[in-house]
């Protein structure tokens, strides 16, 4: 693995991080409180390409390799942990899954305008009865003609209500369970087909969270995303590169903790001194320093991997578990060294933590990366 980045990798990243200080970093509270969503950032970011960054040149996108990805998310990370969500969620959910599976038709119709932002995307597994157990999925999509019908619900949905186009995984032979799931492209609007927003999140304020309800919904027949009953094993391949993306979200949430504490500690004045020379708060800064870097190079491993075209499901796991846990103790860290101002909104810390906790949950629960892991290790 080159641990080096490249001069191209230096420049998007530069680039980033100049747009994300400009024009995210003095609204990030602001819309934490107001929970709006932040479609200026989002236009914004779509003029860099970083809307379409996975997608090929050819369906208009920026055509970036796995790892440039990682350090466009860990940038916005560092700043705003919901915009950061918008745009790994868009990039590797919807688009991946349409990237991965569609045919040509389906990538020239809607790939560029999700690499433009024109439209943004939304991808629909989860159900208020099913999250990591997928073969408990309900929704349903019957052949009816030269349709599917689409009923049932999708819960906890990023770009829920914000988004145009989705992707939703249906059961269309239930007696096979994982191995009779479908995937379909839903376009909003389609009769039938309602949302309704998800308000009163731990964190995430900004980042767009539904509930989607189809009632008798019809999809054209060239709308079936991929091989019949495929849909789950093409899900497999999504979350896996959307791991990398979490993982990588959860170091600049784990970075931005660290880098707010680093400042506070040597501004903060107790008994005389500045409390960065306290054993205590250096320690502290120490293991978020080294848990912080630690994560960054099993994320980029995973993202290495990828590019390279070996397997990276369990590195994904090992990267995203590591990554999620380590922003989480980066966050309770940083509020233990702001003291009491650390409770309050007057300084983020207290948001990178509420942010943070999502990382456990979102895109395979903590536990459910351990199972993956000892599997592999079981050779179960």
């Amino acid at each position: 693995m080159q641990l080096e980045l490249t001069e191209d990798q230096r420049m998007i990243q530069d680039s980033v991080r100049r747009f994300v200080e400009a024009e995210v970093k003095p609204r990030a509270a602001e819309l934490d409180e107001s929970c709006a969503f932040p479609w200026d950032a989002v236009r914004g970011l779509a003029k860099l390409g970083m809307m379409g960054m996975l997608t090929d040149p050819e369906y208009g996108g920026a055509g970036l390799d796995t790892i440039s990805s990682t350090l466009v998310i860990e940038e916005i990370a560092r700043h705003d942990g919901s915009l950061a969500l918008t745009v790994a969620a868009h990039n590797g959910l919807c688009s991946g899954h349409i990237r991965q599976a569609g045919n040509v038709a389906q990538k020239k119709k809607y790939l560029p305008l999700l690499a433009s932002a024109e439209k943004l995307g939304a991808w629909g597994l989860t159900e208020p009865g099913s999250g990591s157990d997928a073969a408990g999925l309900r929704t349903t999509a019957v052949k009816k003609g030269d349709r599917w019908i689409l009923n049932g619900a999708k819960n906890f949905i990023t770009q829920g209500t914000v988004g145009e186009i989705f992707v939703v995984l249906a059961s269309t032979e239930k007696e096979k369970k994982t191995h009779g799931i479908s995937a379909f492209i839903v376009e909003k609007p389609s009769k039938g087909f309602s949302q309704k927003a998800i308000h009163g999140k731990l964190g995430m304020h900004s980042s767009d969270t539904a509930e989607l309800v189809f009632e008798d919904v019809e999809v054209p027949e060239e709308n079936l995303l991929g091989q019949l009953n495929h849909g789950f094993l093409d899900t497999l391949k999504v979350l896996d590169r959307g791991r990398i993306s979490i993982g990588a979200l959860g170091v600049g949430i784990a970075r931005g903790c660290l880098e707010e504490a680093r400042s506070y500690a040597l501004d903060r004045a107790q008994f005389g001194k500045p409390i960065a020379e306290f054993q205590a708060i250096q320690w502290m800064l120490a293991d978020m320093a080294t848990e912080t870097d630690a994560a960054r190079l099993l994320v980029h491993r995973a993202a290495d991997l990828c590019d390279r075209g070996l397997s990276f499901t369990t590195e994904a796991s090992m990267g995203k578990l590591f990554a999620s846990e380590a922003a989480v103790r980066a966050g309770m860290k940083a509020i233990q060294i702001h003291g009491g101002y650390g409770y309050t909104r007057e300084f983020p810390v207290e948001r990178y933590l509420r942010d943070a906790k999502l990382l456990e949950i979102g895109e395979g629960t903590s536990e459910i990366q351990r199972m993956v892991i000892a599997r592999r290790l079981l050779g179960s």
